[in-house]
């Protein structure tokens, strides 16, 4: 079984993404989004080794926040802990190693956590952890393995992944008068609807929350106001773990295997 999509972008930046997922069904793309939340690995900060903490916070308190960092994750050079060669005593392949030393006074910041290497340098440095005040100290080591949201939000990488069906809006000008066309464009809370030589015209439909407060003012019949359940409107954005771009091909990529999954368990 081959599922063909269309797919076409509408904005592409490095943290977040705006296409059109056509020629499908919403179960598709709630299967993505579903996927991007869940099962997309990322790399977090899951084990902490305090040798001194004379901080206000607790340990654990500090701990969860280092796990909520974003990390740069290349899923080409990464394994599974649980799938790594080392049998999970962790390795290159499966660990990214952090140190942290600070005294204050003074506030720690993310990118105060030193990597092994240069590469792994955390997305954000500017995210505060503690504040230190005259004679404390905070020292520590933590790793960093790949996990999923499903298990832990330190581990998901997509936020606000969402969909909408693509709005379709026909327009009877015949029902429409002078009047009309002013309240129209009046209650319209995206101000799509403009008037154009005489007529009601729309300026970008992909802008239409499908709230159809236009219809409710109008005759019946002189707008329609519908959504396409074959075209979506597609957006999400990332923490900075992944690119945008890297997050949805992963996704998909996902996605695909667990149909494959699928299709076998039925024989």
């Amino acid at each position: 079984m081959i599922l063909l999509v269309k797919v076409d972008f509408i904005d592409l930046k490095e943290r977040s993404a705006k296409l059109i997922i056509s020629d499908t069904k919403p179960s598709f793309v709630n299967a993505l989004r579903r996927v991007m939340l869940a099962d997309l690995p990322k790399l977090a900060i899951e084990d902490v080794i305090f040798y001194e903490n004379t901080s206000p916070l607790f340990d654990e308190i500090i701990a969860h926040r280092l796990g909520m960092i974003p990390l740069p994750t290349d899923l080409k050079l990464l394994v599974p802990r649980d799938k790594c060669s080392c049998g999970g005593k962790g390795c290159a392949n499966c660990t990214v190693r952090y140190t942290l030393s600070k005294e204050g006074p003074c506030t720690v910041y993310s990118g105060d956590l030193q990597p092994e290497k240069e590469t792994w340098s955390v997305v954000d440095p500017n995210i505060p952890i503690v504040k230190l005040f005259e004679g404390q100290r905070l020292i520590l080591e933590a790793e960093a393995i790949l996990g999923r949201g499903r298990d832990h939000a330190k581990w998901q990488a997509v936020q606000a992944p969402a969909y909408k069906y693509y709005p379709k809006i026909e327009i009877d000008q015949s029902k429409l008068d002078e009047d009309a066309i002013k309240k129209c464009i009046e209650i319209c809370p995206k101000k799509i609807l403009v008037e154009k030589d005489g007529k009601l015209v729309v300026s970008d439909v992909e802008k239409c929350s499908l709230c159809k407060s236009c219809m409710e003012v109008c005759e019946e019949g002189a707008i329609k106001v519908s959504g396409d359940d074959t075209k979506f409107i597609f957006k999400f954005e990332t923490d900075g773990s992944l690119k945008a771009k890297d997050a949805l091909i992963e996704s998909a990529r996902i996605l695909e295997e667990k149909y494959k999954d699928f299709l076998e368990s039925l024989g």
